[in-house]
């Protein structure tokens, strides 16, 4: 453990693909440094998944405390403003405790939300929300994506190359809408404004492999979960398919499963390719932060240290 004084919080940030090796990483730095880990993986929060979001096992939870894992239902509405409202007040916590905390996860918009904050977006009335839900319900999410495409081109073509998975999302495409008809401007117009001071200087650690090395580490986690009884786990969430937080990778193709449209061997090989394609999403989303210092997956524990440790006393 760390026993040197540091004068300032610093907030270290392990981002990356998805079954990279996060998580351990993230456990060995806080038994370093005596910190607590809080979690920026979106998947993670909901209590009814557990198989398919890989939260960490109960073996690596009772080495270290961790926080936002599944610490809510995918019954109650939440999102990332909502997350970074409970975030912060927790992190003010935890630096009373130990001026270094951890922070892990693959989910680059609540990274931000810790690190920057969120830009300021004007209030969308009542009315200009029905009108988007009225669209919504008489054309589908085409109605929603001609809107964007016509409003705000550029950020279309960037969710289009960069995040497609937010293109046939309802609830944010409706918020992208709904501030465009609002404000009568783009809605990234909006975005990289100065954001809100915080309390904590960010280090960011990056992990990443090869591409074929990334893909096989894919493959093989999918694997698992299927042998640890993923199937089973979305069977039992089959009823509310509809809800949000199942709108993701590892539930969606065993819900077409479910339904007929596949087989169970298509819905895996689904699963596999989806999570590939969303790992390749990531690594797009972390390399945009120049201040990100990238490791190799394999990298030797003491090297990371080192090069924090060179950062946080510098």
């Amino acid at each position: 453990m760390e026993q040197s004084i540091i004068k300032q919080n610093y907030l270290i940030f392990i981002v990356g693909a998805t079954a990279i090796g996060k998580t351990a990483l993230a456990i060995e730095l806080a038994k370093y440094f005596g910190s607590e880990i809080v979690s920026c993986d979106s998947r993670q929060f909901f209590k009814e998944m557990t198989i398919g979001t890989a939260v960490p096992s109960p073996e690596e939870q009772a080495q270290i405390k961790h926080h936002f894992i599944q610490n809510k239902s995918i019954h109650k509405h939440y999102n990332v403003g909502d997350y970074e409202k409970e975030v912060l007040p927790l992190l003010d916590h935890l630096f009373q405790q130990k001026n270094v905390q951890i922070v892990v996860g693959g989910s680059g918009l609540y990274v931000d939300a810790i690190a920057k904050g969120f830009d300021d977006f004007p209030e969308v009335s009542q009315s200009v929300k029905d009108e988007i839900d009225k669209i919504y319900n008489d054309k589908g999410m085409e109605g929603l994506q001609q809107i964007l495409s016509e409003s705000d081109p550029e950020y279309f073509r960037f969710l289009k190359e960069n995040n497609p998975q937010t293109l046939v999302n309802p609830q944010r495409m409706k918020r992208f809408t709904a501030v465009c008809k609002a404000a009568g401007k783009p809605y990234s117009s909006f975005l990289n404004q100065e954001k809100n001071q915080r309390n904590f200087t960010s280090v960011f650690i990056g992990l990443e492999a090869p591409r074929e090395i990334m893909y096989e580490r894919i493959n093989h986690r999918v694997d698992v979960m299927m042998k640890n009884g993923l199937l089973n786990e979305v069977a039992g969430l089959k009823e509310y398919q509809h809800l949000n937080a199942l709108q993701t990778v590892g539930y969606r193709e065993l819900f077409d499963y479910f339904d007929g449209r596949i087989s169970l061997d298509q819905a895996t090989e689904e699963i596999k390719k989806n999570t590939r394609r969303f790992a390749k999403r990531q690594v797009t989303w972390f390399k945009r932060n120049e201040s990100t210092k990238w490791f190799s997956y394999n990298e030797p524990l003491q090297n990371i240290i080192a090069h924090i440790r060179a950062t946080i006393y510098e």
